[in-house]
């Protein structure tokens, strides 16, 4: 299966485009939409706590092959072959969403916001996976809409929007 037009909106939309790289929120290199460049970075802490002297992901210094403008042709290739690895992710971990073209959209666009561990390791997963009702499923979502232990609104709007069209 493959995101549908609708899917990539959503993801887009909630991503944005940047052709230079950033630190997102959670201290991450990233560039395009929403695409973690260094992916060893997100396994250091995102602070220092006491008696911890190493380096905290704020730290992490860019590649300097990185730090430049990017292209939108060389991003939107990027991105196509990062969705392509949360797609048979998602199928992978969710078989039986398989022809259910609206849940695999909603639930390729989580994963590629909170990533594929954490979609495995999700209540949202189990409910698919043993065919609980769509409400259930629907709050399933919602249980992604914080960071750091505090709701962030534009979390809740991400996840009302994929509930949005895992309904459709």
């Amino acid at each position: 299966m493959k995101t549908s037009d609708k899917g990539v909106h959503v993801m887009h939309q909630f991503e944005g485009f940047r052709d230079r790289p950033y630190l997102c929120p959670a201290h991450l290199w990233t560039v395009g939409w929403g695409e973690m460049l260094h992916h060893d970075q997100a396994k250091l802490p995102l602070a220092r706590k006491e008696g911890y002297t190493g380096m905290i992901r704020k730290e992490y210094p860019l590649a300097p092959e990185h730090n430049r403008v990017w292209s939108k042709a060389e991003l939107e290739i990027r991105f196509k072959n990062l969705l392509g690895n949360f797609e048979r992710g998602v199928l992978r971990l969710a078989p039986g969403i398989s022809g259910d073209q609206s849940l695999f959209d909603a639930c390729v666009c989580l994963s590629y916001n909170i990533g594929l561990g954490n979609f495995q390791r999700s209540t949202l997963r189990q409910r698919i996976n043993r065919k609980e009702s769509l409400e259930q499923i629907a709050d399933g979502f919602m249980m992604w809409s914080k960071a750091g232990g505090k709701q962030l609104a534009g979390l809740v709007r991400r996840r009302k929007a994929e509930i949005a069209l895992f309904m459709e």
